[in-house]
């Protein structure tokens, strides 16, 4: 699914990122998104809070 129309960013491209460790400040800075129009700004930051909430806690994070 298309994200952003006006970069062609697609909800994969967002996830691989996220996947990647990129956050949605990172994510606008390397894909685009939110920049044109910024329609497609509340949809992917919905996007990398969902798929980040899907990731497996990381093992260092009870350390801190």
């Amino acid at each position: 699914m298309y994200v952003c129309l006006c970069k062609a960013v697609t909800q994969q491209q967002i996830e691989q990122s996220v996947a990647a460790g990129d956050g949605y400040a990172q994510i606008r800075q390397k894909l685009g998104v939110g920049t044109d129009c910024g329609c497609c700004g509340q949809c992917a930051k919905q996007l990398v809070r969902e798929y980040t909430s899907k990731l497996p806690a990381c093992e260092f994070a009870a350390a801190s």
